[in-house]
C-alpha cells in the first residue's frame, strides 16, 4: 500500500476509439462547472473525433490528447481516471502549448492531476517545439490552480480566455518552462 505522501503512479496513454465513455463521464455538471457546463451529445462526439485526430497526428508535434491511467501499486494495468492533453495555441504574439485536464470525482484530491500534468509536460518538452506550456484554469477553480502550482507552473497573472468557443472566462495564466522537461 502506498504511503500518504507518495505521489500516485499514473501513465498517460494516447486517446483511442474506446475512450468515448470516459469523455461522457467527464461531461457532467460537476466536472464542467468551471468550463461553461456540459456539452450536447453532438459536441461530445465532435470532441471525441478531434481528440482521435490529435492523437493520430501526434507525430507532428502539434499536440496530443491522453487518457490518464492510475496504476495501482505493483500492477501494470490500471483504471482510466481522467483526461489530459496539450495542443498548440496562439498566445501574446507567439505560439505556445496549452494543457488542460479532468480527473473523475471519485479520484480527485489524490495528486493524480499533478502527476498527469508532469507527465504531459515531459511529453510536450520532448517535442522541442515550443518553450512554454500554459494552463488557463478559471480563477474560481481552486483545485486546478493548485494543480498548476504543485506541478511546477509559475503564475503569470489573470487573463481572459475563450472557453468554450464563444464564452469569455476569467482565468489564471500559469506557465511552465519546458526547457527543464527536455
Amino acid at each position: 500500500m502506498s504511503q500518504p505522501n507518495t505521489p500516485p503512479r499514473v501513465r498517460i496513454e494516447p486517446w483511442g476509439e474506446d475512450d468515448l465513455p470516459l469523455l461522457r463521464r467527464t461531461n457532467t455538471p460537476e466536472m464542467t462547472e468551471h468550463l461553461g457546463g456540459p456539452e450536447t451529445e453532438a459536441k461530445v462526439l465532435d470532441r471525441h473525433r478531434r481528440y482521435l485526430a490529435m492523437s493520430a497526428g501526434a507525430a507532428t508535434g502539434a499536440g496530443c490528447m491522453f487518457r490518464v491511467v492510475l496504476l495501482p501499486e505493483g500492477r501494470a494495468e490500471g483504471w482510466s481516471v481522467g483526461t489530459i492533453g496539450y495542443w498548440e495555441r496562439p498566445w501574446r504574439g507567439g505560439t505556445v502549448y496549452e494543457t488542460g485536464w479532468k480527473v473523475l470525482p471519485e479520484f480527485q484530491g489524490r495528486g493524480i492531476a499533478t502527476a498527469a500534468a508532469r507527465a504531459v509536460a515531459s511529453r510536450a518538452g520532448a517535442e522541442r517545439r515550443h518553450r512554454f506550456l500554459h494552463a488557463f484554469p478559471s480563477v474560481d477553480n481552486p483545485a486546478s490552480n493548485a494543480t498548476c502550482r504543485k506541478a511546477g507552473f509559475s503564475l503569470v497573472g489573470e487573463c481572459d480566455v475563450e472557453f468554450p468557443p464563444g464564452r469569455l472566462m476569467r482565468g489564471n495564466d500559469w506557465r511552465l518552462d519546458l526547457a527543464a522537461h527536455r
